[in-house]
């Protein structure tokens, strides 16, 4: 069993764990300390604004009667075991999928407990100019996107190096 966290990409597994407590620990400070609705400037185009989103990203179907609650928390929970696999079949050497993919899991578990135990997700990085703001986002979203971009680049990354 030893061999098969060193040896494969469940040795990152520690990642997803840490994404975990670091989006919950963040979101109890959030729900402890800000108001719901309540924004604190923190610099000039970014805020800690408590909001909730009942839908998945950008609040994609947050007013669809409640059904998504569930839907979006089996896709999390789905696509966590389908990665689990997938790192179980990655080897020593790779690295960044594995990184990746924990990120991933991290994020979607983070916002999977939220779902299940709060009925919807606890967001409140805002980033804005002006009139424009991108739709708030928490610690968990965050390494779900970053977890993307590293997927993308060792696309790539692997595409060239079978071309070389």
């Amino acid at each position: 069993m030893l061999k098969l966290f060193s040896q494969t990409g469940w040795r990152f597994l520690w990642l997803a764990l840490l994404t975990i407590i670091l989006d919950q620990y963040t979101k109890t400070l959030v729900m402890r300390h800000i108001e719901l609705y309540q924004a604190i400037e923190v610099l000039p185009f970014f805020n800690l604004t408590h909001v909730y989103n009942t839908g998945a990203a950008f609040s994609f179907l947050h007013d669809a009667g409640g059904w998504q609650r569930w839907f979006f928390t089996v896709i999390a929970l789905v696509v966590s075991v389908l990665i689990l696999w997938w790192l179980k079949q990655t080897s020593k050497q790779q690295i960044m999928l594995p990184i990746a993919f924990c990120l991933i899991i991290g994020g979607a578990i983070g916002n999977a407990y939220d779902r299940l135990v709060l009925g919807h997700v606890v967001d409140f990085l805002v980033v804005y100019y002006q009139n424009w703001s991108w739709p708030a986002f928490n610690v968990a979203d965050s390494a779900i996107s970053l977890g993307a971009l590293l997927l993308i680049i060792d696309m790539f990354k692997n595409k060239e190096q079978k071309h070389d």
